[in-house]
């Protein structure tokens, strides 16, 4: 996991946003890179990141698919700086990562239902995503203005407990330049 304080860079005059630098550049400052071994997980350490995560800095962090570029999913300003590090454009939604059944419950309008409920419990942790009518706490800005969230939990032990550890719910799409390769390796997350 690594992570960065804010990613907010200034816009030209003219209103259109500078050329992005690399990420590393971003985090130069404040970056911290730490190793956690999934099979021996240093609860300190994620803690640390856990806390990094819920105070509005942005994470590196395993998935089981590819390392995603976290941040705390109800915080505006953490948004925002993960839509600048990948220069994605707004109108492309994030999915939102929980930790299981009860985290999810309050980003869904009234719960899951029970069918979703029932493919959590069969599907999670997992690669499924349920795309689900949000409640207000969902910042627009995840949903790019739409009625839905994208909600999965993810079967990387790393990824599980550092949400755990933020106790929010964490956005994190891949961790590299939007429309580029997706990184599936901490190596390829600090090159990009």
């Amino acid at each position: 996991a690594s992570w960065s304080g804010s990613t907010r860079s200034a816009r030209s005059s003219k209103g259109t946003p500078p050329t992005l630098p690399r990420l590393d550049t971003l985090m130069s400052e404040s970056a911290r890179l730490i190793t956690i071994n999934p099979t021996s997980i240093d609860d300190a350490l994620v803690v640390e990141a856990g806390a990094a995560l819920a105070e509005g800095r942005l994470v590196a962090i395993p998935t089981e698919t590819v390392y995603g570029l976290g941040c705390n999913a109800l915080d505006p300003d953490a948004i925002a700086g993960v839509f600048e590090a990948k220069g994605r454009p707004a109108s492309d939604p994030l999915i939102v990562h929980v930790d299981g059944i009860a985290m999810a419950d309050t980003l869904i309008e009234g719960g899951l239902p029970t069918v979703a409920t029932r493919l959590a419990a069969a599907f999670w942790p997992g690669p499924l995503t349920m795309v689900l009518p949000k409640t207000e706490i969902v910042p627009d800005a995840i949903t790019s203005g739409g009625p839905t969230v994208g909600v999965r939990c993810p079967a990387h032990p790393v990824a599980r407990a550092l949400i755990t550890a933020s106790g929010v719910p964490v956005a994190a799409p891949s961790a590299n330049r939007f429309g580029r390769i997706s990184p599936t390796t901490a190596a390829h997350v600090v090159e990009e």
